[in-house]
């Protein structure tokens, strides 16, 4: 019969190994090591951007453990979320053993600080969110409703004739992109990008995220 504590050990791998049979997704990655702040602090605040997610550090991208050495990873993931990002990022961690192999599970939850930034390759911070197994540039449509979402200001919406023309070039045109308002109206990108950000918070545009760009279309039941 086996033992407390080799029941607990049993335990801990096959939920780590049920996690690597998932693979790498919106909620989930690997990382084999942990050598560069800026970059692992761009993971950080896609999850805690978007959905939250996990880290597993010590994992190869095709699922093989490898192991770490936790002590270290440990205090490189905490440097980047505290110094890389910006507002900082919160995480919980565990170690877990398999067969002699130190598997760090860091846990990014989503946070009500979004939007947090960490650094490009050229030093720029900016904001970062999931894409499936990717961590892309947030839309600027998108960075918009999260400024707005953040501000006490009050946002309205006046539905005038130039705006049911855009309405309607949605819905017959779904989905678009912002340059094809941009295009079609004439319009600059700071205010095609503000007035779509308004609709998506009136409920009345939904955005769909790509790794390309960002596509919008009508709600079923628009509130106008």
């Amino acid at each position: 019969m086996l033992k407390l504590w080799e029941r607990s050990v049993l335990k801990k791998q096959h939920y780590i190994l049920e996690l690597i049979a998932q693979g790498e997704g919106a909620r989930l990655d690997f990382k084999f090591e942990i050598s560069d702040a800026a970059k692992i602090a761009r993971s950080l605040v896609a999850f805690a951007n978007t959905n939250g997610g996990k880290l597993l550090i010590g994992v190869k991208d095709n699922g093989v453990i490898r192991g770490i050495r936790s002590e270290e990873e440990y205090y490189m993931i905490e440097n980047a979320a505290l110094n890389f990002c910006k507002p900082p990022v919160k995480f919980t961690s565990k170690e877990w053993n398999l067969n002699g192999k130190k598997v760090l599970e860091v846990d990014i939850p989503f946070s009500d600080d979004y939007p947090h930034k960490a650094p490009d390759t050229n030093g720029r911070y900016k904001a970062y969110m999931r894409f499936e197994d990717q961590n892309i540039l947030a839309d600027g449509v998108l960075l918009k409703v999260w400024n707005k979402e953040k501000s006490k200001q009050e946002i309205q919406l006046v539905f005038t004739d130039d705006l049911q023309d855009i309405l309607h070039f949605i819905e017959e045109n779904e989905p678009i992109t912002t340059n094809d308002i941009r295009h079609q109206f004439k319009l600059s990108k700071f205010k095609t990008e503000h007035l779509l950000a308004d609709l998506i918070i009136f409920d009345v545009v939904k955005i769909e995220v790509a790794e390309s760009s960002a596509r919008f279309s009508l709600n079923d039941k628009p509130t106008h």
